[in-house]
């Protein structure tokens, strides 16, 4: 039996704690830490407010006591410590870990600060790059500015006398100002129906009586008759074309600030309209208006331009002259684009494939939406030749991708263009393309072809110019 003194030997020996050795281990070379923890360094504690003040000195910062206006905070010569290098900090290795040779802690740091000359460079070349747009928003904001003085001041006033001088032409051509476009457009359009805000009023009363009818029906199937099924299959796509109509807005739909109001305007128009009723598209048209018009001003401009004959003729499914207007054009793209006119013929790729969604919607549909507005701009000072325009205008900032493409990839690509399209590059397209063929202006080839299809011709395009 084992005698006390070997039991309190053995229990000693197995049980005895390790002491730590207490004594620092010197750490002069730099080591890396990329997150993670590290242990706690073993030194003075530095006071919180004494580490904020080197920090605010180090950063340029002004603390309570030392304010900087705001002017003086902006960094003009953008000489910064680069973001991206923030979550990469060289610092001495952790206490637990053997120090690196000196010709490796000097590679890691000659590495570190190549990596941050590199981010520097980098985040420089993108600062200047904002700053630039910021520069290039600042000039655009004055010249929108600046233009929408001189429309006030001395256009608008004087419509009648300037509207066909060359300087408001030109002023025109370079886009309306948001704040006066609603009353360049309305006055542009004109009112050639004389529709007054008092017969808005009539003709949506009309339809409210219609909308409540036809949500109540009748047992009295028999009375029904071929005009009230009309009227709730319209009623119906207006409905569905409402939550169709520029969706990333969420303006028009269900809920939205404006449902309502294009549902009023659409629903008028069938009244006022019977013959022509609600078409698909429409919805755009009326969109855009509201956009920049009040109701009764938006209803006024919807249907004077929808009587315009290129509107009245699509909107009115007129087969026979939508063909003219179609070969109209083709005569210009011919004359402009002969190559890529050659394409198109031989992948047997028509106009009507592209050009009825956009004449529909006046472009509202297929371009972003303040390119849309702007073509609009310039539709309003010269009517439905500029449609055709801005589609040769489209193909021609296009050309050398149509070419490449076959009858499918070219359909898929035209009725749904890019959703980023340079507005004055698509402009300087626009303006390149010469509405002239033979000495012929627009108007007089569309009246030829019209003349030619009524004598009974068939002759295509260019040949029945000849």
């Amino acid at each position: 039996m084992a005698t006390p003194s070997l039991l309190l030997y053995i229990d000693r020996s197995l049980f005895a704690r390790r002491v730590k050795d207490s004594r620092p281990v010197e750490q002069k070379d730099p080591g890396w830490k990329l997150f993670g923890k590290v242990p706690l360094r073993e030194g003075p504690i530095k006071d919180p407010k004494k580490i904020q003040k080197e920090y605010e000195t180090k950063s340029g910062r002004a603390g309570p006591g030392n304010p900087t206006s705001p002017r003086q905070s902006v960094r003009k010569n953008l000489d910064f410590e680069p973001l991206s290098t923030t979550a990469l900090i060289l610092e001495d290795r952790p206490a637990n870990l053997p120090a690196k040779p000196a010709e490796e802690a000097q590679k890691h740091r000659q590495q570190y600060e190549e990596m941050v000359a590199q981010a520097k460079k980098r985040e420089l070349k993108e600062a200047q790059k904002r700053k630039k747009q910021l520069e290039d928003r600042c000039k655009l904001e004055e010249s929108i500015g600046s233009a929408a003085q001189t429309w006030n001041q001395e256009i608008l006033p004087n419509w009648s006398t300037m509207c066909t001088s060359r300087r408001v032409r030109d002023l025109w051509w370079q886009g309306i100002p948001p704040s006066v476009r609603g009353r360049v457009w309305s006055l542009a359009v004109g009112n050639e129906l004389n529709i007054t805000h008092e017969l808005y009023n009539i003709c949506l009363s009309r339809a409210k009586e219609k909308w409540k009818t036809t949500a109540a029906p009748t047992t009295d199937t028999e009375t029904e008759d071929i005009g009230s099924s009309d009227r709730e299959s319209s009623l119906e796509l207006i409905k569905l074309d409402i939550s169709r109509t520029f969706p990333q807005l969420c303006i028009f739909q269900q809920g939205g600030p404006y449902h309502d109001v294009l549902h009023s305007i659409l629903g008028a128009y069938t009244c006022y309209r019977p013959d022509v009723g609600y078409v698909q598209g429409m919805s755009f048209i009326a969109a855009v208006l509201i956009l920049n018009l009040d109701t009764a001003d938006a209803f006024i401009a919807f249907a004077n331009l929808l009587n315009k004959p290129c509107q009245m003729a699509f909107f009115r499914v007129d087969h026979s002259l939508m063909l003219t207007y179609f070969a109209a054009f083709e005569v210009f793209f011919e004359e402009n684009l002969p190559k890529l006119f050659a394409h198109f013929k031989t992948n047997n790729l028509t106009p009507d494939i592209y050009l009825i969604d956009w004449i529909f919607t006046l472009y509202s549909k297929s371009l972003p939406l303040d390119l849309a507005c702007r073509v609009w701009d310039v539709f309003c000072r010269d009517s439905e030749e500029f449609l055709f325009r801005t589609a040769l205008g489209l193909l021609r900032l296009y050309q050398d991708v149509l070419t490449c493409m076959d009858f499918i990839h070219m359909a898929q690509f035209l009725t749904r263009l890019p959703d980023l399209i340079p507005a004055e590059q698509l402009f300087q397209h626009i303006a390149a393309i010469h509405m002239t063929s033979r000495n012929r202006k627009w108007a007089q080839v569309l009246q030829a072809l019209t003349e030619q299809k009524r004598s009974g011709a068939r002759q295509p395009g260019a040949e029945a110019l000849s």
